[in-house]
C-alpha cells in the first residue's frame, strides 16, 4: 500500500511538472533546457531566422546562428563557439532566461573566409549540447 502511494505521488508530480513546463533537472539530472531549433541563416527578422541554409556564397558578410530553447529550468548562459576547418575562431556568450521558451542568436562576420564551418552550443558547464554545420563557398 505504501509503495503504491509513493509511486502514485512521484507519477503525479512528473505529470504536473510536465503540464506546467517545469524542468525536472534537479530531480532526475536531465538538461536544464531543451533545444527546439538551432539553425544558421542569412539574418534574423522579427525574432525568426531568414535565409536558412547549409551553404552560403563567399560574398555573404555575416552568418547568424539562431537558437530556440524551451523548458528552461533556471536563468543560465550558453556559449556559441564558431569553428572554421576545426579551428576555433570565435566565441560568444548569451543568456537564456527561465521560462517555457527563449529565442536568441549570435553572428559571425565572415570576411570572405571560405570553407567548412561549425557552430557548437555549450551549456554553462561547457558541455556541447548541439552543433550545426555549414559551408561558405
Amino acid at each position: 500500500m505504501k509503495r503504491n502511494f509513493v509511486i502514485g505521488t512521484v507519477l503525479a508530480t512528473v505529470i504536473i511538472f510536465t503540464v506546467l513546463g517545469i524542468s525536472l533537472y534537479p530531480v532526475f539530472g536531465q538538461e536544464s533546457f531543451t533545444i527546439a531549433r538551432m539553425v544558421v541563416a542569412e539574418g534574423v527578422e522579427d525574432r525568426e531566422p531568414v535565409g536558412v541554409s547549409e551553404t552560403f556564397p563567399a560574398s555573404t558578410e555575416r552568418v547568424y546562428c539562431f537558437l530556440e530553447a524551451t523548458n528552461i529550468a533556471d536563468d543560465t548562459e550558453v556559449t556559441f563557439v564558431w569553428y572554421l576547418e576545426e579551428e576555433e575562431v570565435h566565441t560568444f556568450n548569451l543568456p537564456l532566461k527561465h521560462g517555457p521558451r527563449w529565442r536568441t542568436f549570435a553572428y559571425k562576420n565572415l570576411r570572405e573566409q571560405t570553407g567548412n564551418w561549425r557552430v557548437e552550443l555549450k551549456d554553462s558547464d561547457g558541455n556541447t549540447v548541439e552543433s550545426v554545420t555549414f559551408t561558405v563557398e
